[in-house]
């Protein structure tokens, strides 16, 4: 288990410092909702927030298959001209992000789209980096990393 309480703090002060009347945090289901929750429970402001579903804009669903999230995409709020900070549990290949950027413009043209998350394990097939990370954490390949809410309300991060 890595220390989620850490990661998730730098995560935090980051987006945190990024906000303005603007901004809307998006984030991508299942695992980046768990963090914008999250977030969003530690955040001292007023902030519009909203989620996306990949699952159909994916380029290696015939790979992964569609594993549909139980809840759909939700954005209920007007983006064009918005300042959107997408926020996701983990990065690596750069696929879930490119992902959730295409659908993004199906609702609308912000003015910047940034990416945050709460773990990057690098292996980036496509060109996105992320703009605010909580941590970097080298594992194999073939391990996973999972992001979940603990009963009390704090993050966790597992590694199998």
């Amino acid at each position: 288990m890595l220390e989620a309480k850490k990661i998730a703090d730098s995560l935090f002060r980051q987006i945190r410092d990024a906000l303005d009347d603007r901004t809307i945090l998006i984030g991508i289901r299942d695992g980046g909702s768990v963090v914008l929750d999250y977030l969003i429970n530690q955040l001292d402001v007023d902030v519009i927030a909203a989620s996306v579903d990949v699952s159909f804009y994916r380029d290696d669903f015939e790979i992964r298959g569609v594993a549909k999230s139980k809840q759909s995409t939700s954005i209920d709020v007007d983006i064009n001209g918005r300042h959107v900070i997408l926020v996701d549990d983990v990065v690596q290949s750069g696929r879930t992000a490119r992902a959730a950027v295409n659908e993004l413009f199906d609702f609308g043209r912000p003015q910047t789209v940034r990416l945050a998350v709460l773990v990057d394990r690098g292996g980036r097939e496509l060109p996105i980096e992320p703009q605010f990370v909580g941590g970097l954490v080298e594992i194999p390949k073939d391990q996973k990393i999972e992001v979940r809410l603990d009963e009390s309300g704090g993050l966790v991060i597992d590694v199998d």
